[in-house]
């Protein structure tokens, strides 16, 4: 088997990260992942590998992160974000697609539903309503994601997001 190479570098002072993620909305909810030291939640996924499809890296990733397989559906967003953590200086390039989990996962219940350990890390995974302030509550980022999750258009979008501001 060959080495593995995740598209995640730094490049004079910045990181630059290829990410893809899964957009399961079931029930007027959307499932987010947050990791056990963040103040922020995100939709669930992770790094491309060199010479990985997109679509095959979520795949991969949901295979790891949930353990359970998704079937990938249409392509609802590519970004580009520019932005800040920790002190670090981040440049991403991200596609999210619609994504489709086993029938009988569906929001409900206590949440989280789902806690796993993945790279050291607990990851949490838990149904918020795509309606009123739980997305905002629960910090989901990128900051212009819980808008357009609302409201998908069904054609594929390109957000340029620049920390304090969105681009289309």
């Amino acid at each position: 088997m060959s080495e593995r190479i995740i598209l995640s570098f730094p490049v004079e002072g910045t990181c630059f990260n290829y990410r893809v993620a899964g957009a399961a909305i079931r029930d007027g909810h959307v499932l987010v992942c947050r990791e056990d030291d963040d103040d922020y939640c995100m939709l669930p996924g992770g790094r491309v590998e060199m010479g990985e499809p997109s679509n095959v890296a979520l795949v991969r990733e949901m295979a790891e992160e949930l353990a359970m397989p998704v079937a990938v559906g249409p392509l609802l967003f590519t970004s580009e974000s520019f932005y800040g953590r920790e002190g670090d200086r981040y440049h991403e390039l991200g596609f999210i697609y619609a994504i489709a989990l086993p029938e009988q996962v569906r929001p409900g219940g206590e949440q989280p539903f789902l806690v796993r350990e993945d790279e050291g890390h607990l990851l949490q995974f838990s149904w918020l309503p795509l309606e009123g302030p739980a997305l905002k509550e629960a910090n989901l980022l990128p900051p212009w994601l819980p808008a357009r999750l609302r409201t998908l258009s069904g054609v594929p979008e390109h957000v340029v997001f620049h920390e304090g501001g969105v681009v289309e």
